[in-house]
């Protein structure tokens, strides 16, 4: 805040009241922005039409997956909010469509599924890829082809999930407050998450020039390193029964992408 009384020279209180001003409006725009463009998830997209994917992931709706958010809390919350590497973050669970759009749609739809990291149990409306098996898409990058169903349906799968940790990617080197959030208070850091999640749909849903987003178009597995979610909650495992009915949906995909192979 102190750059910008600097840099337009005005006092620090007219900064903070302009900037709380431009965040409430921000906030207005995300109601409407945040969300899918399709509510009724009637149509496929066309990522998913491919042959690589059809017809198997034809359900699928997007991706879920987690960043966490460097934040100042006040000091009897310091220990609720420490993270593994040892700083105070703001854990953001988000969900983004294969435009790279955030919609935050958490709840599952009939017949529908997200695709999930290892670290969530396979269950009705989350597809997670089989543990114990090579995954992340820069594994593949420097070493064999994938071998079997299960690396097969891993590698697929994480080729399609992988648009989670590009949409993060983006959001944090556009948005470098995001790396460190000012010392506001805990509900304003995190309207400010908010309000540049919304500027990022703003920005990818009206077709503006933009250099992060033609890379990640130009290339499907471009993903920004720094600030992804990959980096961040890798290693997090949450426990849980996995469904054998998505166990056995999984199989039946695994098997078909096989056969396609074949």
């Amino acid at each position: 805040m102190r750059q910008a009384d600097n840099r337009f020279e005005r006092s620090l209180g007219t900064c903070s009241n302009k900037f709380d001003k431009v965040l409430s409006s921000v906030m207005k725009l995300a109601i409407d922005i945040i969300r899918p463009k399709d509510p009724q998830f009637s149509t496929i997209h066309r990522r998913l039409q491919s042959p690589r994917f059809a017809p198997y992931f034809d359900k699928c709706i997007g991706a879920i997956d987690e960043t966490h958010v460097p934040v100042t809390v006040p000091t009897e919350k310091v220990v609720q909010y420490t993270g593994r590497k040892g700083i105070t973050t703001q854990n953001v669970l988000a969900v983004c469509d294969f435009d790279m759009r955030f919609t935050f749609v958490l709840a599952g739809w009939p017949g529908k599924f997200y695709l999930v990291d290892s670290g969530y149990p396979n269950r009705p409306g989350f597809l997670a890829p089989y543990r114990g098996t090579k995954y992340h898409v820069p594994e593949w990058r420097e070493g064999p082809a994938p071998r079997g169903k299960k690396e097969l349906f891993n590698y697929t799968h994480s080729s399609l999930r992988n648009v989670i940790e590009r949409s993060f990617g983006v959001l944090k080197m556009k948005w470098r407050i995001l790396l460190d959030l000012p010392s506001f208070p805990m509900a304003k850091q995190s309207k400010i998450i908010m309000a540049c999640m919304a500027l990022h749909n703003f920005i990818r849903q009206s077709g503006m020039m933009d250099d992060l987003f033609d890379l990640c178009d130009q290339d499907e597995n471009y993903t920004i390193e720094e600030g992804t979610s990959t980096q961040a909650t890798r290693g997090t495992t949450r426990f849980g029964d996995e469904d054998e009915n998505m166990n056995q949906f999984r199989d039946w995909i695994a098997n078909g992408l096989m056969f396609a192979r074949s």
